[in-house]
């Protein structure tokens, strides 16, 4: 058995029963690159339900969302909870040149990478230079 040797471990049950677990929006450590034509973002979300997870994009801005639930039952006596549980959120503006239709999202081992292509209108391009009629431009 787990033993718990914190001093104040009854004022924490107290503050549990009087205002009920805590939860609250927390955000999420992220990292952020470019690798070649794709923007890619990893978010830390251990534990999270891949159901629980919501992505949308408006105007530019895309909000995820994740939900962490305690894995105790209704009813059970915590001894320790150190681990976050709650809604977990992260707001990220994205520029006009990236690609919003073509987000790919996958979950892996408590990872969410994004990836978001890069607009082919924003990738840069090489103009070709055609030869002209000297006279025409000259005249």
């Amino acid at each position: 058995m787990l033993m718990r040797t914190d001093p104040f471990r009854e004022i924490d049950r107290l503050t549990q029963q009087v205002f009920g677990p805590v939860t609250r929006a927390s955000a999420m450590p992220m990292d952020a690159y470019r690798a070649g034509d794709d923007f890619v973002v990893h978010f830390d979300i251990p534990g999270i339900d891949p159901e629980t997870i919501e992505l949308d994009v408006e105007r530019n801005v895309l909000n995820v969302r994740a939900e962490r639930r305690s894995p105790a039952p209704e009813g059970a006596e915590t001894v320790v909870a150190e681990r976050p549980t709650g809604t977990f959120t992260r707001q990220l503006f994205l520029g006009d040149t990236l690609d919003t239709e073509r987000i790919d999202a996958a979950y892996d081992a408590g990872v969410l990478t994004l990836r978001i292509p890069v607009a082919e209108a924003a990738k840069p391009r090489r103009i070709r230079i055609t030869g002209g009629d000297r006279k025409q431009l000259t005249g």
